[in-house]
């Protein structure tokens, strides 16, 4: 995977405010990408950001993050799945028109 790539795919991330989530299928959309690609950077480089805030489709991560999302989750006001494996991604979906337009804005200078 590119370093572009990976620069598109963070500054989507980094672009989602507190208190709301999208999924990799979501930022895959924005940044032009797989949403297996998403997944891929985020389990590279995604440390560095509010990865909490990227989840999969149902508002899922991998087993041995949920519990320091959850942590997360709960600062921000975002609700757990009730099978205490996720968060409410419907509930809580950023609008993505606005991370669209965000996300040009701010790698207008990559592209």
């Amino acid at each position: 995977m590119g370093e572009l790539l990976t620069e598109l795919v963070l500054r989507s991330a980094e672009l989602i405010p507190p208190g709301e989530v999208a999924s990799y299928g979501d930022l895959a959309g924005i940044v032009g990408t797989g949403p297996r690609q998403v997944g891929a950077v985020m389990a590279r480089d995604g440390s560095s950001v509010c990865w909490w805030r990227v989840t999969n489709a149902s508002g899922e991560l991998p087993a041995h993050l949920v519990d320091e999302a959850r942590e997360h989750w709960q600062r921000e006001g975002i609700t757990g799945k009730a099978n205490g494996r996720g968060c409410r991604i419907t509930a809580h979906r950023t609008d993505l028109l606005a991370l669209t337009d965000a996300w040009r804005e701010a790698t207008a200078n990559l592209r």
